[in-house]
């Protein structure tokens, strides 16, 4: 499937009104293992990628996805920022030369992975990307894989991030920033619906 600027626009759209509805919920999961405000963070980072789309009207793909991943950059703080910031920043690279998403995401995987350290396993959003992106290449991307994805940092250890430092007192809580990747799979989802 190809990536527009038409989609991203609405995928950006969806994923922001899903954070916006769900803050509370993902600093409430942040609060026992992080810093408790991945929610806000994460509700403050959309809104500016929002209001920078709609006031900047980017002329193409790839300075979009620049503008989208500035946006979380300076806008979320803690990890997040950096992780997401980074995830559209290496889309943007990629895409003077490529559209199929597939390969645009696997692209944004590489760059979260290298910039967190973080491998499956380690209860990080590494979990759902790497669970997301190959059945996104598949075209078998549901709604389903992407709750499992999710659903399966709440048993593990984390190994990286502020939740590593609890040790085993971080099994049974959802990462949120797992959960977060979700809401912005399953937008990915209803925008291309």
């Amino acid at each position: 499937m190809e990536l527009t600027t038409e989609l991203l626009d609405k995928w950006m759209a969806i994923f922001a009104e899903k954070i916006e509805v769900n803050k509370a919920y993902l600093s409430d999961l942040d609060t026992p293992i992080g810093d408790g405000d991945h929610g806000n963070n994460m509700a403050r980072g959309m809104s500016a990628v929002e209001e920078a789309l709609q006031t900047k009207k980017p002329a193409d793909l790839t300075s979009a996805l620049k503008l989208v991943a500035m946006s979380l950059i300076s806008k979320v703080g803690g990890a997040s920022g950096p992780l997401y910031g980074t995830a559209f920043l290496e889309m943007a690279k990629l895409s003077n030369s490529e559209t199929d998403l597939a390969r645009l995401t696997e692209a944004a995987l590489l760059g979260i992975k290298k910039r967190g350290g973080a491998e499956p396993g380690d209860k990080t959003m590494v979990d759902v990307w790497s669970a997301v992106v190959p059945a996104l290449a598949k075209g078998n991307l549901t709604n389903d894989l992407i709750q499992e994805a999710v659903e399966s940092t709440k048993p593990m250890q984390a190994k990286k991030g502020r939740a590593s430092y609890l040790g085993e007192r971080s099994i049974g809580h959802l990462d949120p920033g797992s959960v977060s990747s979700g809401y912005l799979f399953t937008a990915l989802l209803e925008a291309e619906a």
